[in-house]
């Protein structure tokens, strides 16, 4: 996208809003609040957006067991994507932003990955960064001819419970925590039944990788916030429900790794089969 990076900045939108080969995503949402995200995006966002909720479009029914944000029908979320304008040959330059430090951007950053589709961005600073430069929002939803989008998932990058369970105690494989550190200790727990993290996990809370204004910190500081982990090994990746997890893989993406595995289900999945 920009210079090859997954990160392209106000500046780089700015200049390639027209490009009719170019879906710009919001994906702006709120844990505590679920419509706000929507509410957000009809009251203004950067013009051409278009939106996509994390409930309803980025995640599946939840289920007894499977995590709070299970990931959704491929099938469905693929048509979608097609809806939206999105296809795969020649593929779709697609722009993602949000207002929480890349937390909802990043899953759907990483859905299209999955999915087989390289040209994602986000965009660095999210709508903050727009509004900040003075830049116009917009309050119509765009309307756009509908895309072929082909899913070519890869599922080897994805792990459930037994799979974790099977490798994680495994010479060259490392178990990744992604929540703040004291969620990962178990002294506080907000949104699941159970406080704690799976054993044997290591902790990199995602919040370390961006600044607070939203911006993702430099390559040098990323490459010596990582350099504690091997990441020649087999990395796998959690959180809570498979969201913040995803900044996490997507700072690594940012500064030439590859794209490490992830337990979706985290430990609202784990902590399912404890109560």
């Amino acid at each position: 996208m920009q210079n090859g990076s997954p990160l392209v900045d106000i500046r780089w939108l700015q200049e390639h809003l027209d490009d009719p080969n170019l879906v710009l995503v919001d994906t702006r949402f709120s844990l505590a609040n679920p419509p706000q995200g929507r509410q957000q995006y009809d009251a203004g966002h950067i013009p051409k957006a278009v939106y996509l909720d994390l409930d309803q479009d980025l995640s599946g029914p939840i289920q007894s067991h499977g995590g709070r944000h299970p990931l959704p029908d491929w099938g469905v979320f693929s048509e979608k994507l097609s809806q939206i304008g999105i296809q795969s040959n020649p593929p779709t330059k697609v722009v993602v932003y949000d207002d929480s430090r890349f937390v909802f951007a990043a899953r759907l950053w990483w859905m299209l990955r999955y999915l087989g589709h390289s040209q994602v961005a986000i965009l660095d600073g999210g709508i903050k960064a727009w509004k900040a430069a003075g830049l116009p929002l917009d309050l119509e939803t765009p309307g756009r001819s509908p895309g072929n989008f082909v899913p070519a998932p890869q599922t080897h990058w994805v792990m459930d419970i037994e799979t974790v369970k099977q490798r994680k105690e495994l010479p060259g494989v490392m178990l990744v925590d992604s929540r703040s550190p004291e969620r990962y200790r178990g002294e506080v727990e907000p949104i699941d039944p159970v406080a704690g993290s799976i054993p044997g996990a290591a902790n990199a809370f995602w919040q370390q990788v961006t600044t607070e204004e939203g911006y993702l910190k430099d390559r040098k500081t990323l490459a010596q916030h990582w350099e504690i982990f091997d990441l020649d090994e087999e990395v796998i990746f959690y959180c809570g429900s498979g969201v913040t997890a995803c900044v996490n893989l997507f700072s690594l993406a940012a500064i030439g790794h590859r794209i490490y595995k992830l337990y979706p289900g985290g430990w609202s999945d784990w902590c399912s089969y404890q109560h």
